[in-house]
């Protein structure tokens, strides 16, 4: 009787619980959000308030607040949260110079995002990568070509970044005027850009100029332009402060700018302030800090000493009730405490995800995002009744060159092999040969074949022990023979009795090499997984040359049996389990060779990928160093095939799979035609096939300078902008900024002002455009101010306007641009925003403006002196 009692009692009080969670007044949707926001935070206890504040936020049960995980990922695709549509990195999707693309492809992203997110919901997942609040896109300025992450910006200058990453943040967040779709994060505010090595103790020092011109103009854009509604702190300081506790950056932010949203540091950087930094003694003061100043949300844990610090009166708990109104506000904004059949973005279907439109998108955004730097003799396009393709090169056939960090995984990627493939057979014979390695000590991963594995009766493939915990503790639930580990689960896992970040596999047995020799053998999952070899000899030790990607150099005799245990955890979605290794290769080099001499073209394919440069890593080879790079050159084992392959006689097409620009001096000289997909995505090979054979037009224009060497630079620690980008550089370069060629011709002219330029006023500039060539295409109209007389630095020339128009043979189309009075304006010596007399030269063509007659220019005077409010 006593336990029918305490059942009523428990049903009782569940019921009576449940119906006061109802009647909150932060439940009712009808209600403005500030006053459920304010409702919310006053029933909360200090220690749930705080626990709040750090990027994993746990339930309040007894408020009916479920748990949150505010780290997501959207770079150029959902991130690290299973199958998903993987569009070209930032850097190249940015050479598309194409606002509306930038908009379609950020609207699938957040569609994508959306239907995941509820899907992860109705499975009760909560966990990191499954959320609604996205850290992209970063708006950094790649002020230096060394800077490993620079592939994730929209490249080096302001104007260009700050209009690109407008549109991919109206794209993620939506125009619903209740709801957010997700929430965008400007990425890293401010004044960062490498290097990676030193970032968590460096100290940028920069002009109030390079400040104001070119290091927040982006920044500026997205929060009083596109309402971004995150904001990313950096991990270093700027001007001795923490740029995730700088009241000087903050009052930039807020006060200036007007920023209604929350601030977020980087993964680790409150830690940074005072274990690096050093500028408070311990975690505590550090915290207290960093909230005071206004950093809202910590990617840590740092912030769980918060509660040390109230005790030591370091901060109130209005301070803190400050910065998590902040992020419920957002919450809120999102839908998270509403109904989903009132939150209109939770109706997308999952069936979105990855669908066949968005597939045909990433395709098109890979055309438009390919530039053509060389086409001597009109060697491109190729005739499509070629006989035979010789396809080589390390980057030709690696599905992991498609894209760059920060990725999804594709569920069905077009690598340049696949894609000539595609466009040519059955009619043309397409060869394919390796030639060298990434570059020297990287070499090509691929998965080890079943029949190099045996378990302990000796027969085919590893023994796999399937556990429902993250520890291979107990029993496994149940035990397999697998013949290899190659597999990625999606978003489900293995079994329906695993749940989705609490499960774990071990594979066990041998591995017998087919030939002597040194193997990298590696695992790729997230996190990552280990593997054991007993009685290999191991030369290397171990490259951390990406997160995902660990390997280790060992000798193996041909034939013997080695035991191999492998170990997965899986802590997340996006579940990927793969061992592989790279075999030693003789003569691919010289396969090569008699590979090219066999056809009657050769399409290089040469570059880099994520493995060479990217976010703090470890890199074991010549011209890298922590994810940077030490040289703007190929590496020397690329050029070596480059060169053997112009040897042979064949036409040679060189294409470029990059993230950052490349010093290809010998490449201009000797290679007829030269085109750079960049990291193109899930659709690259398809699409860098439909401009090799003719079937797209393109039209892409570099979003940075390619430089001729290094040499031309200042030292990359030196964020003073003298020297850098085309805005300051003074030297000539390989290619320009803004440069790109087409297979048709365009025609500018009838430049006008269609009113008196003035100081107070915008003005607006017309030119017309006409297709004088052959083929219908895509041209990117470019004007460029330049003050040619100021009474500070001015950059030599500086972009101030871009359209991308499609136009017909034959046709033609007046492209109208508007400048306002900020656009003439500059930092004087008071460090003022001012628009001061003196005369001004716009010029509107297909490039920069270089002597030529196919830029049209016009000059102008400003006779008035204008103060600006706001710097």
């Amino acid at each position: 009787m006593r336990k029918i009692y305490h059942l009523v009692f428990v049903l009782s009080f569940l019921a009576v619980n449940t119906f006061a969670q109802e009647n909150f007044a932060f439940k009712n949707p009808n209600l403005p959000t500030d006053q459920r926001v304010n409702d919310l935070v006053s029933r909360m206890s200090i220690d749930e308030k705080i626990s709040q504040l750090m990027d994993s936020s746990p339930e309040i049960e007894r408020l009916g607040v479920p748990e949150y995980n505010w780290w997501n990922e959207s770079l150029h695709g959902v991130a690290r949260a299973g199958y998903a549509t993987v569009f070209p990195q930032s850097i190249s999707i940015a050479s598309s110079w194409d606002r509306q693309l930038i908009f379609d492809v950020a609207n699938a992203i957040s569609d994508e995002a959306r239907a995941k997110h509820h899907e992860y919901l109705r499975r009760g997942q909560h966990g990191m990568y499954q959320g609604l609040t996205f850290w992209s896109p970063n708006v950094n300025i790649f002020r230096d070509p060394r800077w490993g992450r620079g592939h994730e910006t929209y490249g080096e200058d302001p104007y260009l970044t700050g209009q690109l990453g407008l549109k991919y943040v109206t794209g993620l967040q939506g125009t619903n005027d209740k709801y957010f779709k997700v929430i965008a994060t400007a990425k890293h505010y401010a004044v960062h850009s490498g290097p990676e090595p030193s970032r968590h103790q460096f100290n940028a020092e920069t002009s109030d100029i390079d400040l104001y011109e070119t290091y927040l103009p982006a920044f500026r854009t997205l929060v009083k332009e596109g309402h971004v509604y995150s904001v990313m702190g950096a991990y270093n300081r700027f001007r001795g402060e923490s740029a995730s506790a700088s009241p000087f950056l903050f009052n930039i932010l807020r006060n200036d700018w007007g920023f209604k949203g929350y601030i977020v540091s980087d993964c680790g950087a409150v830690t940074d302030i005072w274990k690096y930094h050093k500028i408070t003694r311990d975690a505590a003061t550090a915290s207290a800090l960093a909230v005071k100043q206004g950093l809202d949300l910590e990617c840590g844990s740092c912030y769980k000493s918060l509660k040390e610090a109230l005790d030591r009166k370091l901060l109130t708990e209005a301070d803190i009730d400050i910065t998590l109104k902040r992020l419920f506000t957002a919450r809120f904004k999102l839908g998270m405490f509403d109904p989903e059949e009132i939150v209109p973005y939770a109706q997308i279907p999952y069936s979105v995800n990855n669908n066949s439109a968005h597939d045909w998108l990433a395709r098109v955004a890979s055309q438009k995002s390919i530039v053509l730097l060389k086409n001597q003799n009109n060697t491109l396009p190729l005739s499509k009744d070629i006989k035979t393709v010789a396809v080589i090169g390390p980057n030709a056939n690696d599905l992991q060159s498609l894209w760059g960090n920060y990725s999804g995984i594709p569920s069905n990627p077009v690598t340049v092999l696949k894609g000539i493939q595609n466009k040519l057979e059955p009619q043309a014979k397409v060869l394919y040969a390796k030639g060298t390695d990434l570059a020297k000590g990287v070499p090509e991963m691929k998965v080890i074949p079943s029949v190099y594995l045996q378990n302990e009766n000796s027969t085919q493939g590893l023994t796999a022990e399937y556990f429902d915990n993250k520890e291979w503790e107990g029993k496994p639930i149940f035990t397999r023979i697998d013949d290899n580990v190659d597999f990625h689960w999606d978003i489900n896992s293995p079994d329906t009795r695993m749940k989705m970040g609490n499960y774990s596999v071990r594979w066990t047995g041998y591995i017998v090499a087919p030939k002597t020799g040194v193997y990298n053998i590696s695992e790729w999952s997230k996190p990552f997984m280990t593997v054991e070899i007993e009685g290999g000899k191991n030369t290397g030790g171990k490259n951390n040359h990406h997160p995902r990607i660990r390997s280790q150099k060992i000798q193996l005799e041909a034939g013997k049996k080695y035991k191999i245990e492998v170990k997965y955890q899986n802590f997340y979605g996006d579940a990927i389990a793969q061992l592989l290794w790279s075999e030693p290769e003789e003569n691919i080099l010289q396969e090569a060779i008699q590979t090219a001499n066999q056809a009657d073209a050769v399409v290089l394919v040469l570059g880099l990928n994520e493995r060479l440069e990217g976010e703090e890593m470890k890199v074991e080879a010549e011209g890298f160093e922590g994810g940077d790079r030490t040289s703007l050159n190929l590496p020397a084992n690329q050029e070596e095939l480059m060169k053997a392959m112009i040897t042979t006689g064949k036409p040679v097409i060189l294409v470029l799979i990059n993230g950052s620009a490349l010093s290809i001096n010998w490449a201009n000289d000797n290679v007829p035609a030269i085109l750079t997909a960049g990291y193109p995505g899930q659709q690259g090979g398809n699409a860098i096939a439909d401009v090799l054979f003719g079937d797209y037009n393109p039209a892409g224009r570099l979003p940075v300078t390619y430089y001729k060497s290094v040499d031309q630079l200042p030292p990359f620690e030196n964020y003073d902008m003298k020297g850098r980008t085309y805005r300051y550089f003074d030297k000539k370069p390989l290619y320009p900024f803004g440069f790109g060629l087409s297979y048709t011709k365009f025609e500018y002219n009838n430049l006008k002002f269609a009113a008196s330029p003035s100081s107070e006023k915008d003005f607006e500039v017309s030119v017309d455009v006409t297709n004088i060539g052959e083929r219908d295409g895509d041209e990117v109209v470019e004007l460029y101010l330049k003050d040619e007389k100021a009474s500070t630095p001015r950059p030599i020339l500086q972009l101030e306007g871009f359209e991308r128009i499609s136009l017909k043979k034959g046709e033609s189309k007046t492209v109208r641009f508007t400048i306002t009075p900020r656009q003439l304006s500059l930092i004087d010596k008071k460090g003022q925003r001012i628009v001061e007399p003196g005369w001004f030269t716009i010029s509107v063509g297909g490039k920069q403006p270089d002597g030529s007659d196919d830029t049209q220019k016009g000059r102008f005077q400003i006779t008035g002196k204008t103060v600006l409010l706001e710097k």
